[in-house]
């Protein structure tokens, strides 16, 4: 979307979007959404506009409609989470009952369509003729979920939390994990449930906005199906390894409260220096915690809650892989359209992985989708896999059970300078954005000279409302909203760290990456 900055009246601005061409129209859209609407707020102009925004939608045609519907949704997002909105919400609500007029002459799925449930999904209050109003177009049952989750309002006595995105429908959990999610939702101050039951319905908004918004200009999207498949009837568990399938990494791991040398025995591994044992469990080092001589804790208490912590929520990786991160690409990366598919990103590490000497490292692995291409391409012999989520990493042990797996912060990587050969980290930099210069400084601490990094993560995009959208999803992990990055600071951060980019490439907001350790340490 193309903004000019030349001052024209929202009456002008509405003729001029009224009278564009087909090519002409996204830029009109532009100027007129820049009128009255930003990222940061309505403009001044917006109440006086919104009367004439509602009156143009039987003046124009549908694709027309579509964008007033989008730009009418934002306009009473802006107020939200207010109990009912403010005055701009009540200015748009006045034409309700043509929205509803509108969205019962749709015979199906359409741009228009999805338009409109976008704008809709803001009034809770009308709930009941929304979802009747819906009904004939039998919606998908995500649609359907999501439409009927922004209509509704908290009870506090029942908050169902955390479990929304990319739609309610998708989260069939089983006994165990309902009993996980509503300890911790149980532990919550009333207002702490009521500003996550608020990230939950934004973050909602936001898909559905996005969805809509990218129909209207491209056409319905070509979603990925959700193959959820069926949670384990016991929990997942990968052939035993014990703490020796570590000692090939002698050398390169290290302790990450010391930085002393490890040594690896059947039980797991210890630091002499600073007289630290961590716990070996199923093939995971835990390297997040660890006991000190004379401690207290006892090294088989210690090895217990690593086998709780993988036996918590075990079917998660298959929802990251199947569900969550198709949808992810979706938000992050604009891939509405599957211009990335799961094969264009094996090929892109098939031919860009380039080890020198040296163990390589998958930081980030998640449930292993990417570490099994790695371990094809540099062989699992030299491959150990890194996460800080323990039931991710169960799944890639079930997946994977050659290849070891390491539980660590990528912010203090438990590896010696210099040591390993390549790291990989895919679809991962954004989920710690704060510190992302510090895993790339890491990253590039780690690595041999000529050793190669890649990654992939995403960029801002650069239309102004695909941009809100990408920051309305308020994930349980980044509360705050997710954050992404702009390409000038990713470069710099791999020239702070000694590398040097080989490779650049991505459609949509993507950003595929290949860089090299150059020159001696970090």
């Amino acid at each position: 979307m193309t903004v000019t900055t030349a001052r024209s009246s929202v009456a002008e601005l509405l003729g001029s979007f009224a009278q564009a061409t087909p090519a002409q129209l996204p830029e009109a859209f532009g100027r007129l959404t820049a009128s009255v609407w930003s990222a940061d707020g309505p403009t001044a102009d917006a109440l006086s506009a919104v009367p004439a925004l509602v009156a143009r939608l039987d003046e124009v045609d549908d694709a027309r409609k579509g964008y007033l519907a989008i730009v009418l949704g934002l306009l009473v997002q802006s107020e939200f989470p207010a109990a009912e909105g403010g005055p701009l919400t009540a200015a748009v609500r006045s034409g309700l009952d043509r929205y509803l007029e509108l969205l019962r002459d749709r015979t199906g799925q359409d741009p228009l369509s999805l338009a409109l449930l976008y704008l809709l999904s803001h009034f809770p209050g009308d709930r009941e003729r929304v979802l009747a109003a819906a009904e004939p177009l039998r919606l998908d049952p995500h649609d359907r979920s999501r439409l009927d989750r922004c209509l509704q309002r908290l009870d506090p006595d029942r908050p169902d939390l955390g479990r929304v995105w990319p739609s309610p429908m998708v989260w069939r959990l089983d006994d165990d994990e309902r009993s996980f999610d509503q300890e911790w939702i149980s532990k919550l101050t009333a207002e702490q449930t009521q500003v996550n039951w608020d990230n939950d319905t934004r973050t909602v908004l936001a898909y559905t906005g996005m969805r809509a918004y990218w129909a209207v200009r491209n056409g319905v999207p070509e979603e990925t199906s959700y193959p959820v498949p069926a949670p384990p009837a016991e929990p997942m568990e990968a052939p035993e390894l014990d703490g020796t399938a570590f000692a090939r990494y002698e050398g390169a791991l290290r302790c990450p409260s010391c930085h002393g040398d490890l040594g690896f025995g059947p039980g797991g591994a210890r630091c002499a220096p600073c007289a630290t044992t961590y716990p070996v469990a199923r093939g995971l080092l835990d390297l997040s915690a660890g006991i000190r001589d004379n401690a207290a804790d006892d090294p088989e208490d210690v090895t217990a809650d690593l086998l709780q912590k993988l036996s918590e929520m075990p079917s998660m990786g298959l929802y990251y892989e199947s569900v969550l991160r198709p949808a992810f690409l979706r938000i992050a990366g604009l891939n509405w359209g599957n211009e990335v598919l799961p094969g264009d990103e094996d090929a892109y590490l098939a031919e860009h992985i380039a080890p020198v000497d040296g163990p390589v490292l998958d930081l980030a692995a998640g449930a292993g989708r990417w570490t099994e291409v790695v371990a094809r391409t540099v062989g699992p012999d030299r491959l150990v896999a890194q996460d800080m989520g323990a039931p991710m990493l169960t799944a890639l042990r079930a997946r994977l059970p050659e290849v070891p797996a390491v539980m660590a912060s990528a912010l203090d990587l438990p590896y010696q300078d210099g040591t390993l050969g390549a790291v990989n980290c895919w679809n991962a930099l954004q989920a710690f954005p704060e510190q992302a210069d510090t895993a790339i400084a890491e990253i590039g601490r780690v690595l041999r000279p000529g050793g190669t990094f890649t990654m992939m993560t995403f960029l801002w995009a650069d239309d102004p409302i695909d941009r809100y959208f990408q920051g309305g999803h308020h994930f349980p992990s980044r509360p705050a909203g997710m954050l992404l990055f702009e390409l000038a600071e990713l470069k710099r951060w791999l020239s702070d760290a000694g590398m040097t980019v080989r490779e650049l490439s991505g459609p949509g907001s993507f950003v595929f990456v290949t860089a090299e350790r150059t020159g001696g340490g970090a």
